[in-house]
């Protein structure tokens, strides 16, 4: 039954491909077998209730292959259906041309960019562990489910996957099973013309269970692969499993042809007629294989109905337990957050890395499923939160992450572990090296996951280390990324608003920008409006100028008012720490803000400047950098490049002339 599931797969799969005249036919077809096996005979689902929190978690890491995943989840029972193979790769379908978690159901997570599913199942992996030593009892086992990644060659080749799977060993995720779709191909032909490295002795240095030579297209190889990977439980297990890249296809089995373009309606005939499928009907399923399905559908339904009663008999015997258990898969926060941070005090001057530490470890202690770590830079990034323990091998109850120098894999992490359920993740790292993860920062953007990314040192007042850890561009482009928040706080009051800003936003990531370099409290006419996006810091009647700035160069603004004052001009001062979010605000409360357009507005930031531009008439002035910082001291710096108040406050003098 295992073989003719597999065969209907291919034929499903070829068919969507064609149909669609685009996608990639050759994983589903070397994959089939893996794939009956999965949902046939080894992962515990429901479809009928696919959020069900105890299920296995399947992650199409190679997403290319689609699908492969399509066919198995309209086989399995999820709401898929025939009628939406068919309409693969349109338009508004459920079945887009990469897997989308919030367009399909029983797709756990987005995936298409090769190693960024690979890493999501690794932060997916150590929540189920988290988790089950938080809420599993003596009595009770209510946590208790294995994640599975499927991923191929080009995969392997990312560097982001040989990160996650280094941390991954470290950590002896033992319910993560990864299978290694071995098919020596890729999209420019054989592997052994760029990828010739030993992929098994890697991962066994990486502290890996590693079962190699596994014939991927004998269901009960691949059913006995995964016995003995689940006999280990202090170690991930890869499953390397041999395959023919296009199987079945009579001219294409084994040869790149079969990786990304339709296969042809002869070759689809020949590969039917290979494998005994009718090769006068397109997208056929057999009423065994149907009746297979609904039978398995029955007893996975009374898996989870099991586990139902369980959980009943465990929340009933925990009430506090169930009660910590709603309000993390609820991402609930306390009533009073708000005013619980706004009356954390913080002595200014102050870094707001400093300050944003202060009030992370404040929103540590009320909201307990908060979880995070930095890339090795926790000293710098002050993200740990020193009540609590460290996540490390067999050790899951703390809170704090090492990731080690791995930016990319732990953003990715982090989205695999929102995406979980029962956590809410903070990641950090220096701002300039953002551009190392920005992939996964890209994908918590289009899925919508609320990842709390806290970027430190944040421009040329970094100083010492000089231009390689000095950020120019990194916050504008950050801010070109859709449904991604950048907050640049000015201030300590500032940065706890970012923080509480996050915490409540849960349909998306945000990005906190924070300084290096000690920033003195501003003095502010209403501090609520810091909630705005955008607010007047300071007003004034018959303002000459507007000054508006983001960050630290908020408090160089007030530094400039003052040298204006000197000189018999008066100016009005603005803060835009979350440009998006004060545009959000609506045209009239923007213009209120931004002031008479008959007044000079100048706008500073230590950065790229060009978003600042919508701000700005013609005669205005920008302040910003178009150039690489300098080593030396962060003031010294920064007055190198203009960024002092008496220069800055000369310049705008010439022009109220």
């Amino acid at each position: 039954m295992l073989n003719e599931v597999a065969n209907i797969i291919r034929g499903l799969s070829a068919d969507g491909v064609e149909k669609a005249n685009s996608g990639h036919p050759g994983l589903p077809l070397g994959c089939a077998e893996i794939g009956s096996v999965l949902y046939g005979t080894e992962m515990s689902y429901d479809p009928s209730k696919s959020d069900w929190p105890n299920r296995d978690r399947f992650v199409l890491s190679a997403g290319h292959g689609s699908m492969f995943l399509y066919s198995l989840l309209h086989l399995s029972g999820f709401d898929v259906s025939l009628e939406d193979l068919k309409e693969f790769r349109q338009l508004d379908s459920k079945t887009p041309g990469h897997p989308e978690c919030d367009e399909t159901d029983g797709v756990e997570t987005t995936t298409g960019p090769l190693g960024q599913g690979f890493a999501n199942a690794v932060g997916m992996a150590v929540s189920e562990r988290m988790l089950a030593e938080r809420y599993n009892t003596a009595d009770f086992e209510i946590v208790n489910h294995y994640t599975y990644t499927l991923l191929g060659d080009g995969g392997m080749m990312e560097g982001i996957v040989s990160e996650a799977a280094s941390l991954a060993g470290h950590l002896g995720l033992g319910k993560l099973i990864a299978i290694y779709d071995d098919n020596e191909i890729s999209i420019g032909g054989d592997t052994d013309i760029t990828f010739t490295e030993d992929v098994p002795t890697k991962f066994k240095a990486c502290d890996w269970h590693v079962i190699d030579g596994v014939d991927g297209h004998d269901p009960e190889a691949i059913k006995a692969a995964f016995a003995q990977a689940k006999e280990v439980t202090d170690k991930p297990s890869l499953i390397v499993a041999e395959t023919k890249i296009g199987f079945g296809a009579p001219n294409k089995e084994g040869e790149s042809a079969a990786h990304g373009a339709p296969l042809g309606e002869e070759e689809i005939k020949g590969m039917k007629e290979n494998l005994g499928l009718p090769v006068d009907k397109d997208f056929y399923v057999s009423k065994e294989v149907r009746n297979f399905f609904a039978q398995r559908r029955e007893e996975l339904k009374e898996e989870r109905k099991a586990w139902e009663a369980e959980f009943t008999k465990w929340a009933k015997a925990n009430p506090e337990l169930k009660e910590k258990w709603d309000t993390a898969h609820n991402q609930e926060l306390p009533a009073d957050l708000r005013e619980t941070i706004a009356d954390l005090k913080i002595e200014t001057p102050i870094a707001t890395r400093k300050a944003s530490g202060a009030t992370l470890r404040k929103i540590a202690d009320e909201v307990d499923y908060l979880v995070g770590g930095s890339a090795d830079l926790a000293p710098s990034n002050k993200t740990y939160l020193n009540k609590y323990d460290e996540i490390q091998a067999g050790e899951y109850q703390g809170r704090n992450f090492r990731f080690g120098v791995r930016e990319h894999a732990m953003a990715a992490m982090a989205n695999g572990i929102v995406l979980h359920g029962g956590l809410r993740p903070f990641v950090s790292t220096f701002l300039v090296f953002s551009d190392y993860m920005r992939g996964a920062i890209r994908l918590s953007a289009l899925m919508k996951q609320p990842v709390v990314y806290v970027l430190t040192h944040d421009s040329i007042y970094v100083g010492e280390d000089g231009p390689t850890h000095e950020p120019i561009e990194h916050v504008e482009s950050l801010r070109l990324i859709p449904n991604l928040n950048v907050i640049r706080p000015a201030d300590a009051a500032e940065a706890k608003a970012a923080w509480i800003q996050a915490m409540e936003r849960t349909d998306g990531p945000t990005v906190l920008v924070l300084t290096r370099q000690n920033l003195p409290n501003i003095e502010k006419e209403d501090a609520s409006a810091i909630y705005k996006g955008g607010y007047v810091v300071s007003e004034a009647a018959d303002a000459d100028v507007t000054l508006m700035a983001s960050g630290s160069e908020v408090s160089l603004a007030v530094e400039v008012a003052k040298e204006l004052q000197t000189e018999g001009k008066v100016a009005r001062i603005v803060s835009i720490p979350d440009r998006d979010k004060f545009l959000a605000q609506g045209s009239d409360y923007v213009a209120e803000v931004l002031g008479d357009q008959d007044i000079l507005r100048v706008a500073m930031e230590v950065g790229v400047g060009q978003g600042w531009y919508q701000f700005l008439q013609e005669g205005d002035h920008l302040v910003s950098m178009d150039q690489f910082g300098a080593s030396g001291p962060g003031a010294e710096v920064a007055q190198k490049f203009g960024f002092e108040a008496k220069e800055i406050t000369k310049d705008i003098m010439t022009r109220l002339q």
